[in-house]
């Protein structure tokens, strides 16, 4: 691909591919809906969503240290037989429905001692692992301590068809009628009673000469099943900063854990080591230029990787190359305007997020501006940039002095690699088409009417930035007020979401909500 004019064959689809009609977007369903006026308790707030690789199940983690799964339920009974479905010669139309499935404590608020430093259960990343014998492992982290779980349903199993009538039974289990203390008796030498037809010595409990006809075994029966989570093991003391990415490896046993200034190489199986592969740490930390702010593995190279800095700059390692991979293979980082340098410029330069495209062809970065998204065959610049708060630069000076600037805002990308989304401030979350050509740039409010704030807008065409590389910046605003001409709510922000790996499908985070939605 040169410049976005290119086809490029792949199997998550192209960037490149011809504009199709935008999408409808349309409400599915909602967890955890507040009421008007009910406060919101910062323990339920979400903090991560992640779907696993089919798409049939969903996990949240929240602030609280809680991780919630969720299991989908419209595509279980179809209806007919095989052959019938086979005949129809139209897709069944539905949309995506899940529905609660179990939650689980991941983990609780520490105290390390040794730096008078508390650390908060808050999960912060969740990453689904493969499953095996229909039990679903997963991993979970917080600020310092990763785990894996796995949660599989257990049979409850219980014992029935006694042959002791109920009504006889004592708390303790023992026959009212057949106590020792209550009949003693004398034993012969070889231990036995010299009354044959008694039990334990009393004549209150006889035993008929014919034997007893109803005498059988107790049967152990399973009346339901419950759902365990299990904490199979628990990778710790790694990491002097905060984790703030897990990611799994296609290769179905490693994966990696980031922070600001290391990525660690894990075994699932091993949790007393890991293999330090980055470290930015200087020699003097006064030295300090660039922190990592995200890592993530390629989707089917289990020796590539790629982290984000705090720069702007995402870098691609091999890890065939070097134990400690200090080098980097490519580095994707867009020039700066000259002229253009102000004291926020690092601050919004600074990726919060990066996401892999199904077919690995292609980066999709997050910061605080727009959304950038690379080619990894064209490291010179992003094949094309979607502006998200270019509409904020006049007010960059208030955002700063609330923090709201240093919010890490995620991103996602559909499955055929044609659209991205990300979410930005008032609940709103952005969602752009990739196609060369396409004006598509949809927002959409985290409600039941996610289309309520949309006003009528021409389409805006996209204007190239460079005649040699193409490079197109689609939806742009008008710098006083929102991407629907609303005044914008720094207090409500929609940080989490996470894009339904086969189909048009998102999930995303409001406060203490989950709200899901279709097209």
């Amino acid at each position: 691909m040169n410049g976005g004019d290119e086809a490029a064959p792949s199997d998550g689809g192209s960037v490149v591919a011809a504009a199709a009609a935008p999408l409808e977007w349309k409400f599915a369903q909602v967890f955890g809906e507040r009421t008007a006026g009910e406060e919101i308790q910062e323990v339920d707030i979400i903090s991560a969503i992640e779907f696993d690789k089919s798409g049939d199940h969903l996990a949240t983690g929240d602030r609280g240290g809680r991780v919630v799964l969720f299991e989908r339920t419209d595509t279980k009974d179809v209806g007919g037989s095989r052959r019938d479905l086979e005949r129809m010669d139209h897709a069944i139309n539905r949309h995506p429905e899940f529905r609660y499935k179990t939650e689980f404590q991941s983990h609780e608020p520490e105290f390390d001692y040794l730096k008078s430093l508390e650390i908060e259960e808050k999960i912060n990343k969740i990453r689904w692992c493969q499953t095996a014998n229909s039990a679903l492992f997963l991993l979970s982290s917080n600020d310092k301590t990763i785990k894996f779980w796995k949660v599989q349903e257990k049979k409850i199993k219980r014992i029935s068809e006694m042959n002791v009538d109920p009504s006889k039974v004592l708390r303790n289990g023992t026959i009212g009628s057949s106590s020792n203390s209550d009949c003693p008796k004398p034993l012969l030498a070889n231990g036995g009673s010299p009354e044959r037809s008694s039990v334990y010595g009393c004549s209150d409990l006889t035993i008929p000469a014919g034997g007893i006809p109803s005498l059988r075994l107790p049967v152990v029966t399973s009346l339901e099943t419950s759902l365990i989570a299990r904490c199979r093991r628990v990778y710790a003391h790694a990491h002097d900063y905060h984790i703030n990415s897990i990611s799994n490896n296609s290769d179905g046993e490693t994966f990696i854990s980031a922070d600001d200034l290391r990525v660690n190489l894990w075994n699932l199986e091993i949790s007393n080591q890991s293999f330090n592969i980055v470290d930015v740490k200087p020699a003097n930390m006064e030295d300090l230029t660039e922190v990592i702010t995200s890592a993530e593995f390629h989707p089917s190279h289990c020796n590539m990787l790629a982290y984000s800095s705090s720069k702007g700059c995402i870098r691609l390692i091999d890890l065939r190359q070097s134990a400690l991979c200090d080098s980097h293979a490519k580095i994707f980082e867009e020039p700066e305007p000259s002229g253009t340098k102000s004291f926020f410029t690092e601050i919004i330069a600074s990726i919060s997020d990066i996401k892999f495209s199904k077919d690995g062809r292609y980066i999709l970065s997050r910061d605080y501006m727009t959304l950038k998204l690379w080619d990894i065959n064209m490291d010179s610049s992003p094949v094309t940039t979607f502006q998200v708060h270019e509409y904020l630069r006049p007010k960059l000076c208030d955002l700063y002095e609330n923090d709201s600037i240093f919010d890490k805002f995620e991103c996602c990308l559909s499955g055929d690699g044609m659209r991205v989304a990300t979410g930005s401030y008032s609940n709103l979350f952005r969602v752009f088409a990739c196609a060369a050509g396409s004006t598509e740039a949809t927002t959409l409010e985290a409600s039941k009417n996610p289309m309520r704030r949309q006003v009528p807008t021409p389409s805006r065409p996209s204007r190239s930035l460079s005649s040699i590389t193409r490079v197109v910046r689609r939806g742009a605003e008008n710098p006083s007020v929102d991407a629907n001409g609303n005044s914008i709510d720094s207090t409500t922000k929609l940080l989490h979401l996470a894009w339904h790996p086969t189909e048009n499908s998102i999930a995303c985070a409001a406060a203490n909500s989950l709200y899901m939605y279709y097209a």
